[in-house]
């Protein structure tokens, strides 16, 4: 088989075809060089895909800078110890790029926002489950137990991480039987239950269309024993401000500097709007809670998560905050894949990807401890104030930021439920918390 059929053979199997011409030319030249193996390649155009998305140099100027490199006693007219030189260091430097903590300040005025995709709103008379439970819950984790309720398939907001994006297509979905499903969910009244609404989509910005939030707010007012949380990253508050709301709802914001939001939480509010929307909700005597996830490792991200953290302290006072959560950047194989097709300017990829529970990708487990201590110590003084827990993380973490775990995930749970609904003024008494 001639190196050009072979080429042709391998070139669609990788990431090749999405690249820009210029890196496309330079990858062919360099393989009719080089005779590069399929895997080889096949790391080279990852490497191309990631370096156009990160917005800097390309694949031509980084090999560039690794020939330069290759000590000359090894550059002779061998190629095949040349090319295991130039890759060997080619996956150092990559690491390199990929340890260093992300330059958002770089290129100026930050990445080009993506165009937005178009959406388009749909009813759907299906025979679906409406709920479950967490699908990021495991035995590996120290899981709080959150049940799921899917009141809408798909989102409008496009964060470079999102995993939302990965499994539906161009339509979001309503759920035409939505009530009469939600009134089917059998709920043990002498137990807690931690409901939240934000796996599917986010949780507010569809604001009460089709009804959604009535009937949600109706399956709250009926089972006082659960607690139903509203997660979202917009500042679509409206109903709350206007309705009447059961005492056992809370509305969460994921938040992010603005470095963040800026450049990977495409379309969603901005962090002076989210904070104002939920000091909005807590002005009704609505409870409020937050997730600093996934945080971020960038260039200054201690300066900037601290201004927030403090932010957050000075807007609202512990006893209008029901939790708040930690939680770090952490991938499935396939929403990497999606990113890279989908090749959108985006930073987010550029870490050290490490395993982690039931085959995930996250930061290495020192950059993670290093920032839920961090933010921990940044919010000492809510530490006996308002409950916090890490979001999807192992035992082993836990033990490294507070010194230890739950035993089990029923444990969390429960005390999770016990300090929430206390705050709320629920009858604890009432079921098993």
């Amino acid at each position: 088989m001639t190196t050009d059929v072979k080429f042709e053979e391998i070139k669609n199997k990788t990431y090749y075809p999405l690249l820009q011409p210029a890196s496309r030319d330079f990858l062919q030249s360099l393989y009719t060089k080089y005779h590069f193996t399929f895997q080889e390649f096949r790391w080279l155009t990852e490497a191309a895909r990631d370096l156009e998305m990160w917005g800097g140099d390309g694949i031509a100027q980084f090999w560039a800078r690794i020939e330069e490199g290759v000590p000359r006693a090894t550059a002779s007219n061998d190629n095949r110890a040349r090319k295991r030189d130039l890759l060997r260091l080619c996956r150092e430097e990559f690491l390199k790029l990929q340890r260093a903590p992300k330059d958002y300040a770089a290129p100026v005025g930050g990445l080009t926002k993506p165009k937005r995709a178009p959406l388009r709103a749909m009813s759907e008379d299906s025979e679906k489950k409406i709920h479950g439970d967490c699908p990021v819950a495991s035995p590996e984790t120290v899981c709080c137990n959150l049940k799921t309720i899917d009141a809408v398939e798909n989102c409008v907001f496009g964060c470079s991480y999102c995993t939302i994006q990965t499994f539906y297509g161009s339509e979001a979905v309503f759920d035409s039987k939505f009530r009469e499903k939600l009134e089917r969910i059998e709920i043990d009244p002498g137990r807690f239950y931690h409901f939240g609404t934000g796996q599917s989509s986010d949780s507010l910005v569809w604001g009460n269309r089709q009804g959604i939030l009535d009937d949600l707010c109706g399956f709250a007012r009926k089972h006082p024993n659960i607690l139903l949380e509203f997660k979202t990253k917009s500042d679509q508050v409206r109903y709350f401000l206007e309705n009447e709301v059961p005492e056992n709802v809370v509305c969460s914001w994921s938040l992010n500097p603005q470095a963040v939001i800026e450049n990977e939480e495409h379309f969603t509010a901005a962090l002076e709007a989210r904070l104002a929307a939920a000091r909005k909700v807590a002005d009704r005597g609505i409870a409020v809670a937050f997730h600093f996830h996934p945080i971020v490792y960038f260039e200054g991200w201690e300066a900037d998560y601290r201004a927030l953290a403090e932010r957050v302290q000075s807007a609202f006072q512990p006893d209008e905050v029901l939790f708040i959560s930690f939680g770090s950047v952490t991938f499935i194989k396939p929403v990497m894949q999606q990113i890279r097709k989908r090749g959108e300017p985006t930073k987010i990829l550029q870490m050290e990807l490490v395993p982690t529970a039931k085959g995930k990708l996250s930061y290495p487990a020192e950059i993670k401890v290093r920032q839920f201590r961090y933010m921990d110590e940044v919010f000492w003084p809510w530490k006996e104030k308002v409950f916090r827990y890490l979001c999807m993380e192992s035992p082993e973490i836990w033990d490294a930021v507070w010194g230890g775990h739950y035993p089990d995930n029923e444990t969390f749970e429960k005390d999770f439920g016990a300090k929430t609904m206390r705050k709320l003024s629920q009858t604890v008494k009432r079921f098993d918390i």
